[in-house]
């Protein structure tokens, strides 16, 4: 399974990686140090400096949460494994700002998006079938790829963290900016007080490549930060990244200042090859590795605007 901790962005931050690829244990003396607490009740996630931070995982949807999720998203395709219950919650307590991550969302956007279809390679187009002698007609995009960069609401008087309604919020919205997110405080030496990573979706593209939507986020004593990655690969034909970086450094005031920087890459195998790059699919597992290759087609920053 793709979508292994990026573990240049660990180094910058500070941090190690445990034998077995975990992020280190939580130091509860780090935790008390930076005026935090870990969520109560077997919760992953903490509190601090007025957020709660909560990151939930469950296991793929179900046979009939699929036929649910296709009524709901009105289509006949989901990808292979789809984590519909898991999440990324962050909750500004002051403001109710509340910002998350979430399969359905970001599905939702696939669909909007409606983008063509991706060309197959024509020896790999019988796998797409479901039965034999099936004729394969891939009129949709079955790369899965979402614009989504996430979800916010401004949540008034919630009392429940597990229900997202549209009753008291209200919508937040982002405003393009000319301030670009503080690399300087996301490299220095703070400890990582708390660090996840949830996926949301997976497909292998009946083995002719991967698509794959992760979040990734960690907390140090004086921010937070999160990458949002849209990753595929068809094999032989396209490469596209969509980034979504997060980052907000706590302050004392009401509203925090959030930035959001989104970035999309794309190049096609052919392109690649013309530069000198390889041509072989096993050069370009790791999205973090190969993605100055990608040329940029997208690229903004914008700040959270938080109504009075």
């Amino acid at each position: 399974m793709e979508g292994e901790i990026d573990k240049e962005e660990l180094k910058a931050a500070g941090a190690q990686l445990l034998p077995d690829g975990r992020s280190g244990e939580i130091d509860k003396e780090e935790l008390k140090a930076a005026g935090a607490q870990l969520l109560p009740d077997g919760r992953s996630g903490l509190l601090i400096n007025g957020w709660e931070i909560e990151t939930r995982k469950f296991p793929i949807l179900n046979s009939l949460s699929v036929q649910l999720w296709e009524q709901k998203l009105q289509t006949s395709h989901l990808p292979e494994m789809v984590f519909g219950e898991s999440s990324l919650v962050l909750k500004h307590l002051k403001s109710d700002v509340k910002i998350h991550f979430n399969a359905f969302d970001s599905l939702v956007g696939w669909k909007q998006e409606k983008l063509p279809p991706v060309e197959v390679p024509a020896a790999a187009k019988w796998k797409f079938r479901s039965k034999p002698f099936q004729q394969v007609i891939l009129d949709y995009d079955y790369t899965f790829t979402t614009p989504y960069c996430g979800s916010e609401t401004v949540e008034k008087n919630s009392e429940r963290r597990d229900t997202i309604s549209d009753e008291g919020s209200c919508k937040l919205r982002w405003e393009d900016c000319e301030e670009q997110l503080d690399l300087t405080a996301l490299a220095s030496k703070e400890p990582i007080l708390f660090y996840d990573e949830v996926i949301f979706y997976e497909d292998e593209l009946a083995d002719s490549g991967v698509s794959l939507l992760t979040v990734k986020v960690r907390v140090m004593p004086s921010c937070w930060f999160l990458l949002l990655r849209f990753w595929l690969r068809v094999d032989g034909v396209l490469m596209r990244l969509r980034d979504t970086r997060i980052h907000c450094i706590f302050g004392e005031g009401n509203k925090p200042v959030i930035l959001r920087e989104c970035c999309w890459r794309e190049a096609t195998f052919q392109a690649l090859a013309s530069k000198g790059y390889p041509s072989d699919c096993a050069a370009y597992i790791d999205p973090s590795s190969i993605s100055q290759r990608l040329p940029i087609i997208l690229h903004k920053t914008q700040k959270l605007i938080i109504p009075d």
